[in-house]
């Protein structure tokens, strides 16, 4: 329901055959660009701050651009991408990547892909990525060590200079050879661009990063890969034939695009990258060795498309694992219970619970209570003004239950920040006068930040945190946030590069242990519902355990349980609760 911004697109295209056999054969001179058009749409959901593509033409003369870019911010980024491209994106290599910021960082030249010139083809390079990296001052402080002089302090450069500082080695080692085999000048060119291994350049470089990645890139020379994390944390799909290897960050969108089915295409593993070389061979090198397998569990939930087959069928199994404890909100009282969804991410796991409902209660009423409404042009108004619009972006289906009698209850993916139901759903639910209102979240509390790309890394915007914290001044157990203070801090003061994965402790978990699960859902209640708001508000979550059944190969739930896979998570989780301390003046008098 809150939209959150999370999880930047790419798609990757290389073509396999000579542009004449794609004009004859699909009826166009452009089938690359055309392609790469289309999986950037599907995953329009991944990014609407800013789009840009990147081609190489590898057959280009000398004096002749070969590497073409063109970058836009803005939700309609792609259509002015593409028309600008025109025919001069013709080339063999295709990349593509759609921005959502997960840094607070504006601007033009903080869109993907990002590029790094040089006068020898094999030296340049493109990347781009969906990632973020959570020890970016160590990797800036070791450039800085080599004698570099980054220009920009962004995730996205660092790791282009990185990157290409480990691609000039390998250049330089390829050069080395050359000589010693007699060739110079356009001879040792030509041996390092048909000679060069971009696993090599990998091997060195991404051992340095601590985060969830997939990053990809492409070379003047000819050379593309993708890389995933050794965590899994963040994933991406593949597919091979003859003509052509393309790679998205998910699977329906390259079924969609070229009408395969889910078994075509193939999912690239932790540490694994594809590198596909100048002369078109394929290859699958393992950059990294795979650490704790910790796949994004939250992407199954909310970010990825629900058409595809595995994240449909996980989904709806989340809804009917919640029949049980929804059930027992209401009293087991069907008859007098209207159940319905917060549009759209919600709808599979509504279907879920309506299934596993009906099979114990066959008149069981669903409805869609509520819809999402045209976005209102809030930007026009001002305090309370912009408020009152903001508030109107969801509306009700008046006359769909009994009022006074009938309950109500409302399936949602997920209660991040709790704004958009305290602001408005539950206003507008209020409205329909029910008996009692139960909020359904498919995920479970969600009591930490993430540090690996969704935009949610300060604690007090989590509604579970907020409550905590209530509960703890309630009860007068102030010291609990003062022992968290100074422990965080303590751990803070280890070295990342000494720790090994489990090294680093999560020193916020402490302020959740005194309380139950329940206990924090009717705090959470209790602080959701608006000034005035007359109808009783139960809300229900996901167990952690249910998640874990209902998305059995995507372990990774740091947000719920706070088990970050990586050192530079549990540090960020630390770092992030002395920020909270550090930012509230009544927190400070405790330390």
């Amino acid at each position: 329901m809150e939209q959150l911004k999370h999880e930047c697109g790419v798609a990757l295209i290389r073509l396999l055959k000579p542009q004449d056999y794609y004009k004859e054969k699909y009826g166009t001179a452009s089938y690359g660009l055309g392609k790469l058009y289309l999986m950037m749409e599907k995953q329009h959901n991944r990014g609407q701050e800013g789009a840009g593509i990147a081609c190489v033409d590898m057959d280009a003369p000398v004096g002749t651009e070969y590497m073409f870019r063109e970058r836009a911010e803005g939700k309609d980024a792609i259509t002015r991408i593409f028309s600008n491209a025109g025919n001069a994106f013709a080339g063999q290599l295709y990349m593509g990547h759609l921005r959502y910021s997960t840094t607070g960082r504006h601007g033009l030249q903080y869109v993907h892909p990002f590029l790094r010139r040089n006068n020898w083809r094999a030296r340049n390079l493109c990347i781009c990525g969906n990632f973020n990296m959570t020890n970016m001052d160590e990797v800036f402080e070791l450039l800085c060590a080599q004698g570099q002089s980054p220009r920009i302090r962004g995730d996205g450069y660092i790791a282009l200079e990185l990157m290409g500082h480990r691609l000039d080695r390998e250049v330089e080692r390829l050069y080395g050879e050359a000589r010693r085999s007699g060739l110079d000048g356009i001879g040792a060119t030509r041996y390092i661009d048909d000679h060069l291994d971009v696993a090599n350049m990998l091997k060195t470089a991404m051992k340095r990063f601590d985060g969830g990645y997939v990053m990809c890139g492409m070379t003047g020379s000819g050379e593309m890969f993708a890389v995933r994390d050794p965590w899994g944390i963040r994933t991406a799909w593949y597919y091979r034939n003859d003509e052509m290897v393309v790679l998205a960050s998910e699977r329906p969108v390259i079924q969609t695009c070229f009408d395969l089915d889910a078994g075509d295409v193939a999912e690239l593993q932790p540490g694994q990258a594809i590198i596909v070389r100048k002369d078109g061979s394929v290859g699958l090198e393992q950059i990294i060795l795979p650490r704790l397998f910790s796949a994004c569990s939250f992407e199954r939930i909310y970010f990825s498309r629900g058409s595809d087959m595995d994240i449909y069928l996980e989904r709806k199994r989340l809804g009917e694992q919640l029949a049980e404890p929804v059930l027992e909100a209401v009293g087991h009282d069907v008859g007098h219970t209207v159940f319905s969804f917060i549009p759209n991410t919600a709808e599979v796991a509504f279907c879920g619970m309506a299934d596993a409902l009906r099979k114990r209660f066959p008149d069981v009423r669903t409805e869609k209570v509520v819809w999402k409404d045209i976005k209102l042009r809030t930007f026009i108004a001002e305090g309370a003004e912009r408020n009152d619009l903001a508030a109107h972006v969801y509306d009700v289906t008046y006359g769909c239950l009994v009022p006074h009698e009938d309950c109500l209850v409302v399936m949602d993916d997920s209660i991040v920040r709790g704004t958009t139901l305290r602001e408005s759903i539950l206003k507008m639910l209020d409205r329909l006068h029910p008996r009692k209102i139960v909020v359904v979240s498919s995920a479970p509390q969600i009591r930490y930040p993430d540090c690996y790309g969704i935009d949610m890394s300060h604690l007090e915007e989590l509604c579970a945190f907020r409550a905590v914290v209530a509960l703890i001044r309630e009860r007068n157990m102030q010291q609990l946030l003062t022992d968290t203070y100074r422990a965080c801090r303590e751990e803070q003061l280890k070295p990342l590069a000494g720790l090994g994965e489990t090294g680093c402790a999560n020193c916020v978990e402490a302020l959740y242990a005194p309380f139950t699960v329940s206990e924090i859902n009717r705090q959470m209640a209790r602080m959701l519902c608006p000034e005035g708001m007359r109808t009783p508000v139960e809300l229900v979550f996901q167990s952690v355990d249910g998640l874990h059944r209902a998305c059995r190969h995507h372990p990774g739930d740091w947000y719920f349980t706070g088990r970050y896979p990586t050192p530079g998570g549990m540090r960020m989780v630390n770092q992030a609760f002395v920020d909270y301390m550090d930012r509230n003046d009544d927190n400070l008098k405790l330390t």
